[in-house]
């Protein structure tokens, strides 16, 4: 017992550092912040093997305590989200598409900033997005910025495209069900390209049977599609019809206008190839 009362005095007792000074109250302060690092057992609370106080963290000890607290909690929140941000996208550059490289020149945007900062009741309500336009007008880009505001957030995304899906599915027939419920886990699912994928019966049935899945769970799904809102409404045969009805019931659409921003991405860079050449014959 003896041993132990060491033990617990050595723990309870406060070793001065240099500056410390001891207060007229009889505690020991710090000699920098000039507030206590003890502090006396409350009223009516026996002293602790003899002694009538305990050790405290004085301002500057209690600083540095939060910092490392608020560091250590950043690094774990950066940690989660790079493995969310793994985990939801096949094309790794999609992960540093975010509102912030948002140069305005796409109006719809601000439908995508009110998604991400109202999921909560997008989820609720279950009301997913139907993004329909031309090639190039940043359909994905939208989509992209949404999963990665809501993983910021610690909120998983999958972000794949049916091309994709069908490849896993066709590796074997054992373990369907299980994927496309995986599928259905994340509170968002967002299906890219949907209508560039082979039309074949088997695909056009297990698309129907990810969109259907997705429905009975409940949970939101936002896809981009390069088929006109027309075509979605006015389906060419049956098989179609179910997934266009249930993609139609699940998604608010969302027309893409405007100029092709990969052609001027493209451009861009064309005539940065020149200025350069221009610059290196004029040397």
């Amino acid at each position: 017992m003896n041993g132990f009362t060491d033990i617990v005095s050595k723990v309870m007792e406060v070793r001065p550092d240099e500056g410390d000074y001891t207060g007229e109250d009889g505690l020991l302060y710090c000699g920098k912040c000039h507030t206590p690092k003890e502090a006396y057992f409350e009223d009516g609370h026996a002293a602790l093997f003899g002694r009538d106080r305990h050790p405290t963290n004085c301002a500057c000890q209690q600083k540095r305590y939060e910092e490392k607290r608020l560091a250590d909690q950043q690094r774990k929140h950066e940690d989660t989200v790079k493995e969310l941000k793994k985990d939801c996208f096949d094309t790794p550059k999609l992960r540093n598409w975010c509102f912030a490289q948002d140069n305005g020149a796409n109006p719809q945007m601000k439908h995508a900033r009110f998604y991400a900062d109202h999921f909560d009741k997008m989820q609720a309500e279950n009301i997913g997005y139907l993004l329909w336009g031309s090639v190039g007008t940043g359909k994905s880009f939208f989509a992209a910025c949404i999963a990665n505001a809501l993983m910021e957030k610690e909120i998983p995304v999958r972000m794949t495209n049916f091309a994709a899906v069908l490849n896993d599915l066709s590796g074997s027939f054992e373990g369907r069900n299980q994927y496309i419920a995986r599928l259905c886990r994340y509170p968002l699912l967002i299906l890219d390209d949907f209508g560039m994928e082979r039309g074949t019966e088997y695909a056009l049935e297990q698309v129907y049977n990810v969109i259907d899945s997705r429905y009975r769970s409940g949970k939101p799904l936002i896809v981009t599609t390069n088929l006109s809102l027309d075509e979605l409404q006015h389906p060419q045969d049956t098989p179609h019809a179910r997934i266009y009805d249930r993609l139609l019931e699940m998604c608010a659409p969302i027309l893409f206008t405007g100029k092709n921003f990969r052609r001027q991405t493209a451009q861009s860079k064309l005539d940065r190839l020149k200025a350069m050449i221009k610059e290196k014959e004029c040397l």
